[in-house]
């Protein structure tokens, strides 16, 4: 699913205003991350994300990409998630709220967004009469074709 409120161009005009708000000097590796993850679409850990950039940005560490997602994600470019044991999985924080579905034995990650669970979560919060601000869904599966190799 690759769908993003804004275009690549404006992301990066709005990192180059981070960067001078936080007094950092410019760093052609925090484009390149930010152009993988946004090209991808999907979710990319560090070493997905090293072995991308690499190829341009042959100065890059895997030390270096840890700190400037960090960076990134402490900026609201990008969102993290837990998928497993592995560790982190990033995205472009695009605005569009979207949960996540996340296959335990391939690792495969679907996003989806359901209208009746968006409608329950606000009603179980006015239950609690609780203003909702914001939510994290994770299901974790075994997906179909893991499961048609199980059955094989």
């Amino acid at each position: 699913m690759k769908k993003y409120k804004e275009s690549l161009k404006t992301i990066l005009d709005r990192l180059h205003l981070s960067i001078k708000k936080n007094n950092l000097k410019n760093s052609k590796q925090r484009e390149f991350i930010l152009k993988a993850l946004y090209d991808d679409g999907g979710h990319l850990s560090p070493e997905d994300i090293f072995a991308i950039i690499r190829k341009t940005c042959t100065n890059a560490s895997i030390s270096s990409i840890y700190r400037i997602l960090s960076f990134l994600e402490k900026e609201g470019f990008i969102n993290s998630i837990e998928v497993d044991k592995s560790g982190k999985r990033y995205e472009i924080a695009s605005g569009l709220h979207h949960d996540h579905i996340i296959c335990v034995e391939c690792g495969n990650i679907e996003e989806f967004c359901n209208n009746e669970i968006e409608r329950l979560q606000v009603e179980v919060t006015n239950s609690y009469n609780a203003k909702p601000v914001g939510h994290d869904m994770l299901l974790y599966v075994v997906c179909e074709k893991c499961l048609k190799k199980v059955a094989n």
